[in-house]
């Protein structure tokens, strides 16, 4: 009996080279994660290292502070496109967030699962549509007979941002404890007031990140804007959204087409500009999410 409790030492064998084979496996799969991790990494260091260095010789207080000077001309800032940039994406995710998280609600609280599917679906298109559609689609809708202006591009940047909103706020208001809606339902709320009292107030942390990275999203989209925004007036401070405004995306690419040195190294800095707003708030919203995530766990 003790002889057939033991196992042959052929199978003892071919097990401890299974566990070797395997050990090996999984120790070459980890440094291929390791180093497309660090490649990763490194594009994006390379990246923002490569654009800084060509932005340095334009970057001082005069480019914040001031509006451009003439093409090919020494100085001059981007005053102008920081102020339009930031009515357009303003007045874009006034328009997509509230949009977004409202559609959010709707799937996730009161569609049935056949109409939450194809919302979802429709959004997920959306998403991938490519910006330079939405911005041919917005010029034939407002441009077209008329003349550009800030509401137009506000408009195809909320068109952009819309689905990401949207299926991030989807996300988020799916890991809500279903108990906390039954907990609610035996107390005697309405589902309305479950979702404004329990569901949101849980959830916010997750609907900023949402509406954070969908800022992040079109803030450096340019083809919408070619199309609906481009034709602006270099003399002041435009704000008004019924005129073209100016922005920093049609800045960088009218800078780089131009011929002089000077309007390159512009062009780097304005792009060093675009590149750390999304850097910071792209921290932030990481920010957010971990604390979500946390007390949603929580």
């Amino acid at each position: 009996m003790s002889a057939l409790a033991q196992p042959a030492p052929g199978s003892r064998l071919h097990a401890d080279r299974r566990y070797r084979r395997r050990r090996l496996l999984s120790r070459a799969v980890e440094g291929i994660s390791t180093l497309a991790a660090a490649l990763a990494v490194a594009v994006l260091a390379l990246v923002i290292v490569s654009v800084a260095l060509r932005a340095a010789p334009a970057i001082n207080l005069d480019f914040f502070t001031k509006d451009p000077a003439p093409f090919g001309a020494p100085g001059g800032g981007i005053r102008d496109m920081i102020v339009g940039s930031a009515i357009l994406v303003g007045i874009a995710s006034a328009i997509a967030i509230p949009l977004g998280i409202l559609v959010a609600i709707y799937t996730t609280e009161f569609a049935g699962h056949r109409v939450a599917t194809t919302i979802r679906f429709a959004l997920d298109i959306l998403n991938g549509v490519p910006t330079i559609v939405v911005g041919i689609f917005i010029y034939g809708l407002l441009v077209i007979g008329r003349t550009q202006s800030g509401w137009a591009g506000a408009l195809a940047l909320s068109v952009v941002e819309l689905p990401i909103v949207a299926r991030s706020a989807q996300e988020v208001l799916g890991l809500v404890p279903r108990a906390l809606h039954e907990a609610g339902l035996a107390l005697g709320l309405r589902r309305w007031r479950i979702v404004l009292r329990i569901v949101l107030p849980t959830a916010a942390g997750g609907l900023l990140t949402g509406a954070v990275l969908g800022v992040a999203r079109v803030a450096g989209e340019t083809a919408p804007l070619l199309f609906t925004t481009s034709i602006f007036s270099t003399f002041g401070t435009p704000t008004n959204p019924g005129e073209a405004l100016p922005n920093i995306p049609v800045e960088i690419f009218s800078l780089s087409e131009s011929p002089s040195p000077q309007d390159h190294a512009r062009a780097w800095a304005a792009a060093l500009v675009l590149v750390g707003f999304v850097l910071i708030v792209s921290i932030v919203a990481r920010t957010f999410n971990e604390r979500s995530r946390r007390r949603l766990g929580s």
